[in-house]
């Protein structure tokens, strides 16, 4: 990747966090909800749910467009473990995108009144539907802790920004206990400990171009 789009490349990984936290605090719902209150929900607030969704559509582009310029921290060490990363993130960035589709889909079968409590439980027992689910969840939290894990071995960012990836990671098991807050406040170490990993690439970048500048000067 050319060192003059690694800035741009960093901005989208910032901003598509920022996604995910607005997409977060956008949320209607909580852990708790029945089928029953999430019709509702959708009913009262359908706009609100739609803006979450297009602000996951948009987390989910913009966090694939950022993954090359976390590549460029990974020059020296930890470089197979952080091209690892870097992948399986991905998917777990583009099954966002997939997720948000979902969103939408159900809220035009909720307006439409094609949908009945009863039935949402059936449709959370599909095999496929939860496959699909699982899969981006292991993908998503799975490449986060692996890129703490190679931001450890790597040491290209301070150690405070693998640990809280680390830490986001750790909160998963008590994700159902949460609530909307300490949803948000999961995230938000995600938004913080990927706004750490943008400005170090963005650092690095420019410290490897001014040393090839000195070089060519002298």
């Amino acid at each position: 990747m050319r060192n003059d789009w690694v800035p741009l490349s960093a901005s989208a990984l910032v901003v598509g966090v920022m996604s995910l936290v607005f997409g977060s605090l956008l949320n209607p719902a909580d852990s708790g909800s029945t089928p029953a209150d999430m019709l509702r929900i959708v009913n009262e607030d359908g706009s609100r749910w739609l803006a979450m969704a297009v602000m996951y559509l948009f987390a989910s582009i913009a966090l694939t467009v950022g993954m090359p310029s976390v590549l460029t921290l990974f020059t020296r060490r930890g470089r197979r473990l952080g091209l690892t990363a870097v992948v399986v993130f991905t998917f777990g960035a583009i099954g966002t995108c997939g997720y948000a589709m979902l969103m939408v889909f159900f809220r035009a079968l909720v307006e439409a009144e094609a949908v009945r409590p009863a039935a949402i439980g059936r449709i959370n027992d599909d095999p496929g539907l939860s496959i699909f689910l699982q899969t981006w969840v292991f993908s998503f939290y799975g490449g986060v802790l692996l890129l703490a894990i190679a931001l450890l071995v790597s040491r290209a960012t301070p150690v405070w920004v693998p640990l809280l990836l680390v830490v986001f990671v750790a909160m998963l098991p008590f994700a159902a206990h949460l609530g909307r807050v300490g949803g948000a406040v999961q995230v938000l170490l995600l938004a913080v400990g990927f706004t750490g990993v943008a400005m170090a690439a963005v650092t690095t970048v420019h410290e490897a171009t001014r040393a090839r500048a000195v070089a060519v000067g002298a």
